[in-house]
């Protein structure tokens, strides 16, 4: 991946900055606002609540006397909380000599180690929570598939199709679906053929007729900047053939595209019922398993479907808000897996996207509609909770580090230990953070 794709024009530049800094700003005002309240709680005073760096654009006090700005630099926020030398948390210690014991009680320094390590397990515990609730909420709006399958609309394919819309599926290729597992079941097993035999119940009648693969290789959705957008691949393309081998069904394509190992290959497409060629270059990734380890695949970009719109019902709170946080556990074991394999070398470290590749994902969802934006902000919340609690010194999870030694041992870390320790992990915070950046501009 060079800079000039990364910022292909000013218009999508500023659009993506713009995207980037709305979905930073987002998770860090949570981020930050869990710090603040749940030291309000705790009795621990906030002085300053800053959404950005820098020179102050806006500032007020509130009832508590905590000042609440917004500065010129969009990139993170913090909580200065009172005893605190700097945006860090560094300890003012002339500041606090000065103190009465009930005021150093408000410090963060002062105030007793469960209220200390609440206030800062907080922030993390908060990116989490606007994952869940970020995952229950697009639940909640989108439904899930009514059972039995009911057909909604039928997508345009060039091979025959006798389904309607507003057919309900009783059998595939004379299997019943007669649970909800039935489909996920029989849809595994089904033999990669041009057309299957589904029967359906139609105006109060069960008949069969003939119909495309479960899931055919129409082009359900194109993933921008990936190899088949570049190409000019578009959603609702159907991939009849691939380096000359004809596909029917989606996941034929996988092992053929896979055998390219990224050389140049000609696609033959169907659109809008006319045939044509593009020549596709796949890109090497490493891709999630469901059993948390990854393969190493060539993929062009792109994501498949079924070959009609399922019927939809309402789902209820308690169920969204459950599917939201399974969802959330699957995203965090899964970057926990990577960065392990990561480490082991087993995967790419070219995996680790930094901030030009954030800024770039977040501009390429932004552009694809509001539900998908809001849909990284929430796998994005995920990826920076769990990142501060990385037992990293300046990160929260450092903090808490410090927090776990004070409890075992009876007092905390010197000021001079703290301070080194400090240095040290920013350091290592940096060189990480540039090496993501390398990342985004050297890999494909």
């Amino acid at each position: 991946m060079d800079l000039a794709g990364l910022i292909p024009s000013f218009g999508n530049f500023a659009f993506t900055i713009v995207a980037f800094v709305v979905a930073l700003s987002v998770i860090v005002a949570i981020h930050e606002y869990g710090h603040y309240i749940v030291g309000r709680w705790s009795g621990i005073h906030a002085e300053v609540f800053s959404l950005g760096f820098g020179p102050v654009l806006y500032a007020r006090n509130d009832k508590h006397g905590t000042k609440w700005q917004i500065a010129a630099l969009p990139f993170g926020g913090y909580v200065k909380f009172m005893g605190d030398s700097s945006a860090a948390s560094g300890k003012d210690g002339e500041m606090i000599s000065t103190l009465t014991e009930a005021e150093l009680r408000r410090t963060m320094h002062g105030a007793p180690l469960w209220a200390r390590f609440l206030t800062v397990l907080a922030g993390p515990v908060f990116n989490f929570i606007l994952a869940i609730i970020v995952f229950a909420s697009l639940a909640l709006s989108t439904g899930v598939a009514s059972y039995p399958p009911v057909i909604e609309t039928v997508f345009e394919l060039p091979s025959d199709n006798d389904l309607q819309a507003g057919d309900r599926m009783v059998a595939i290729n004379g299997m019943a679906i007669t649970a909800p597992e039935d489909f996920a079941k029989v849809s595994g097993t089904l033999p990669i053929t041009p057309t299957l035999d589904y029967t359906v119940e139609r105006g109060g009648d069960e008949i069969t007729v003939k119909g495309p693969p479960l899931s055919p290789t129409r082009v359900a959705f194109v993933s921008p900047g990936w190899a088949a957008e570049t190409a000019g691949m578009k959603e609702g393309d159907v991939i009849m053939s691939i380096g000359g081998q004809d596909v029917f069904e989606f996941g034929q394509m996988v092992p053929i595209i896979n055998d390219t190992k990224g050389a140049p290959t000609v696609y033959a497409i169907w659109r809008d019922g006319k045939f044509s060629e593009i020549t596709i270059t796949a890109q090497k990734r490493d891709l999630p398993k469901a059993d948390n380890t990854f393969d190493t695949r060539y993929i062009i970009g792109v994501s498949g479907g079924l070959f009609y719109t399922p019927a939809t019902e309402s789902v209820g709170f308690v169920d969204a808000l459950a599917s939201g946080g399974t969802f959330a556990w699957d995203k965090i074991n899964q970057s926990i897996s990577g960065l392990y394999y990561m480490i082991a070398g087993d995967i790419s470290s070219c995996n680790l996207s930094g901030p030009l590749g954030i800024a770039k994902a977040a501009g390429q969802t932004a552009s694809l509609g509001l539900e998908r934006f809001i849909y990284f902000i929430g796998v994005l919340s995920l990826a920076v909770g769990l990142m501060n609690l990385f037992p990293i010194p300046i990160l929260d999870g450092g903090h808490l580090v410090f927090f776990a030694y004070e409890a075992v041992v009876g007092k905390p870390p010197s000021d001079k230990a703290l301070n080194a320790m400090m240095y040290t992990g920013l350091a290592f915070l940096l060189l990480l953070m540039g090496f993501a950046l390398f990342n985004d501009v050297v890999c494909p």
